[in-house]
């Protein structure tokens, strides 16, 4: 169990240094480095993990600009980066790409999605929906080449800088980062394992659990988690006087808002912590169940509505979890329960309400992000029993989820035939359609530059709803209720730029030895 392997030794606190460290930096209009728009000194301590974050004056909105750090008085310097603004409120944008991805375990496989994306350069930004980074412990230092560090379930302040800076290591994502402004939020492995406000799947506010523990409570575990996330990540602190809250609104011009939600661990009520699933099922349609608690939710609804009041075309909404209602009795659930509960389906009335904002002010053209199930779904949004719906045609849909499985965490299948699920969806927001691409890796367990074309989906503006036939009338796996799948294997090498039918994948994950 999770005690047994946090039982050993691990830093009890984190030993400061005296010294701190002095960087030059400068961001220019070139990738030369010769056009310099804003420059200056930035110290970075023990304190902060030696991390150093700069936020730049004079930069224009939705520009492309590149920097570079430099230690004082030496010539270490770091590689040259690029980011790019984004638009200011009123400005008229034709078209925003974004990457989406989520689930990222790093011992599992390696970060091919997110490399694939860089290598391409189709996109403006990334988003990041969660699961960064996960706590568990899988492998041997030494033997295994992506055996986690620490070798244990992350509980100190220690154990998750550390992991966070392992996972950094990966070539492709430090590419992705290279490149890309990222917009993240996160799920429950950045801290812990079905996480809600008062504790996780094995760990609780009680003092068994504390004791069990080795003397780390809920709020110190979730604490030590959240500070080293807002340290090693490419994101303001949103509120100083909340440290809890990553929730936040992105106005990318007239063309979209772009709404990053915590409906993990901000003020989430009770989840399904494996233990208590029938019991949570039972109270799943309960009125004060909220996936945000009151303060997120009630900003969240302010939120849709001011953006149909200002004239943004689009809502893109990025969230953790499944938003529509999904039967899972053919998976893990049972005829008794047949919904997971620590998705949406657990909290039913916080949907409805988020539906009745969207029906009662008529809010059009939304698109809701979701990652978390290790599994590609895509549905148009409907609140079903409450309003009208055609499934044929798609009317009385007041939009469309695009759900995303894992970069490399497991999902339905462990080869190419069962699965091809390890993936990532690009989207193009114009303002005529918002275009879909969803793209599979054939494996990660090796590191390679190859990339699978799955399904392709529109949603025309003013039509909130997939256009039919949907995905063309065909995807190259997986099921589609209206049309064919039509397995092809062809792969694009995303390094060559090329083509190629492969069927010579077997393995879809790395293997770890069997423990005795």
């Amino acid at each position: 169990g999770l005690s047994d392997s946090v039982s050993g030794a691990w830093e009890e606190y984190i030993r400061a240094s005296k010294h701190k460290v002095c960087t030059q930096w400068r961001i220019t209009s070139d990738a030369n480095l010769t056009r310099v728009v804003d420059h200056g000194t930035a110290y970075t301590t023990s304190d902060i993990d030696f991390t150093i974050k700069v936020e730049a004056k004079k930069l224009r909105p939705f520009t492309t600009y590149y920097y570079q750090f430099t230690q004082c008085g030496t010539t270490n310097r770091s590689p040259v980066g690029r980011t790019k603004t984004s638009p200011s409120a009123d400005q008229k944008i034709d078209k925003i790409g974004l990457a989406v991805y989520s689930c990222s375990n790093y011992p599992n496989g390696y970060f091919n999605a997110y490399g694939n994306a860089a290598r391409k350069d189709r996109v403006d930004y990334v988003i990041h929906l969660g699961d960064y980074i996960y706590e568990s412990s899988v492998g041997v230092q030494g033997r295994d080449a992506r055996a986690t560090n620490p070798s244990r379930a992350l509980l100190t302040l220690y154990d998750y800088r550390t992991r966070i800076a392992q996972y950094r290591t990966d070539a492709d994502l430090q590419l992705s980062h290279q490149k890309f402004a990222w917009i993240a939020t996160w799920d429950d492995h950045e801290v812990a394992n079905n996480g809600y406000r008062d504790g996780f799947s094995a760990m609780n506010n009680t003092e068994d659990s504390f004791l069990r523990f080795g003397g780390v409570s809920v709020d110190q575990r979730k604490m030590n988690a959240v500070r080293a996330y807002f340290e090693w990540m490419p994101i303001r602190q949103v509120n100083m006087d909340d440290n809890l809250r990553i929730w936040r609104n992105f106005q990318m011009g007239t063309l979209l808002d772009l709404t990053m939600l915590d409906t993990r661990n901000y003020d989430r009520s009770i989840t399904d912590l494996n233990y208590n699933t029938d019991y949570i099922y039972k109270i799943h349609d309960d009125a004060g169940r909220s996936l945000m608690g009151s303060q997120q939710e009630n900003w969240f609804y302010k939120t849709l509505i001011s953006s149909k009041k200002r004239g943004a075309a689009w809502r893109i909404i990025g969230n953790q979890i499944v938003f529509s209602r999904i039967n899972i009795t053919s998976w893990f659930g049972t005829f008794e329960n047949p919904y997971n509960e620590d998705q949406w389906d657990g909290y039913a009335k916080n949907r409805a309400r988020t539906f009745q904002t969207l029906y009662d002010h008529d809010i059009g053209n939304n698109i809701m992000l979701a990652g978390d199930s290790h599994a590609n779904w895509v549905s148009d949004l409907v609140w079903l029993d409450e309003h009208p719906y055609d499934s044929v045609t798609g009317e009385g849909a007041v939009g469309v989820e695009f759900a995303g499985t894992a970069v490399t965490s497991s999902g339905f299948g462990g080869t190419i035939q069962s699965a091809n699920n390890q993936s990532s969806s690009l989207l193009q927001i114009g303002y005529d359609a918002v275009h879909a691409s969803y793209y599979g890796m054939p494996t990660v367990a090796t590191r390679n530059p190859l990339e699978i074309s799955l399904a392709n989906f529109t949603v025309v503006n003013g039509g909130n709803k997939l256009q039919r036939p949907v995905a063309g009338g065909k995807v190259e796996s997986g099921f589609i209720k209206t049309g064919q799948v039509q397995m092809t294997n062809l792969t694009y090498n995303t390094q060559k730029q090329s083509w190629a039918v492969r069927n010579d994948f077997n393995q879809m994950f790395i293997s770890y030895p069997r423990t005795t």
